[in-house]
């Protein structure tokens, strides 16, 4: 959803990417009941889920002697998610590793299908328009994808009143999951006005 579906170019600036994959990461591992936020720290909760990047990720909040507030984690996570999310999509058969036209240049990711590269939206798209029936891993790809930036890809493809629906789609997840898209917001805008200044 954040990059264009034939050159694979990013919607968004590096930073904003890069927390809105956190998120992403932290809210997979939320899901399927691995982690726990409450108050702004996150916990482990539960086992590893069997993904290589999940496990990566559970291993290294398990690894923390002390709680960390997700902000921290979203921060932390936001280094590496954007190659760390292509590489298990690679390997996954939905993106291509391509090599640069200049040498100096570093390969980059495009998709393998671009009608595959639509799925995300379809995925989200219940979340605008029937909050009372959208799965809680498609109204979560909407709530992220709206917190990291996304809004203006996303919203022309539900109703005139969509971010309506979105909000009332989001109420209905768990506390912790709404508590992690709106840290996932804050920390987006702090960087993003921290970059300007």
């Amino acid at each position: 959803m954040a990059h264009d579906d034939v050159t694979g170019r990013s919607f968004l600036q590096p930073r904003a990417l890069g927390l809105g994959l956190a998120g992403g990461l932290l809210a997979e591992l939320m899901l399927a009941g691995s982690i726990s936020l409450s108050d702004g720290w996150l916990v482990v909760s539960g086992l590893a889920p069997p993904d290589d990047l999940g496990c990566a990720v559970h291993a290294q909040v398990l690894g923390e002697v002390e709680a960390r507030p997700a902000r921290d984690w979203l921060m932390f996570l936001a280094c590496t998610a954007t190659s760390d999310v292509a590489w298990r999509l690679g390997r996954g058969g939905y993106l291509i590793e391509v090599a640069a036209r200049r040498p100096w240049r570093a390969t980059r990711w495009l998709p393998a299908d671009s009608d595959c590269a639509f799925a995300t939206l379809a995925r989200a798209r219940p979340a605008l328009e029937r909050p009372d029936t959208a799965k809680a891993h498609g109204t979560v790809l909407a709530g992220l994808a709206i917190a990291c930036g996304l809004g203006s890809r996303l919203l022309p493809y539900g109703p005139p009143d969509a971010r309506r629906q979105l909000a009332e789609a989001v109420r209905r997840l768990p506390p912790g999951i709404q508590e992690l898209i709106a840290q996932t917001q804050a920390t987006v805008d702090s960087a993003l006005l921290a970059q300007r200044v």
